[in-house]
């Protein structure tokens, strides 16, 4: 994980929540590229977990559905569905923390919208958690 990112989290864990000008530092490093890779939507869903029960930014919602979104749906493997791989990933981060919590409940609407193509195993999971 690049130093950046790294203060920036510990910056972020630090209050334990996450405010406007941190979504604005996030979006900064993040997408610097352009995209958000799989570290950085594995970091994204780490810090979500360490914030989920707090008094967060409207801002870090759409960041964070428009971030794991872009990540699963903006691939050139396979735009715009999500692939077994991508399945087995998201639903490892889903379930890591042992709860989908409010914004992972808004990702997973998104992604219902969004995405032309949903393994099962993933739908099944979606419809019982949304």
């Amino acid at each position: 994980m690049n130093t950046n990112l790294t203060a920036l989290k510990n910056s972020i864990l630090a209050d334990g929540s996450i405010d406007d000008s941190e979504v604005i530092k996030l979006r900064e490093i993040l997408l610097s590229d352009g995209k958000v890779d799989k570290e950085e939507a594995g970091f994204l869903f780490n810090l979500n977990n360490s914030v989920s029960n707090s008094s967060n930014a409207q801002s870090w919602e759409i960041f964070f559905v428009e971030a794991i979104c872009d990540y699963l749906l903006n691939d050139e493997d396979s735009p715009n569905i999500i692939d077994e791989q991508e399945s087995l990933w998201l639903l490892e981060k889903l379930q890591g923390d042992g709860k989908v919590d409010t914004i992972e409940k808004v990702l997973l609407q998104n992604l219902l919208i969004k995405a032309t193509s949903i393994p099962e195993t993933l739908k099944v999971f979606i419809q019982s958690n949304i």
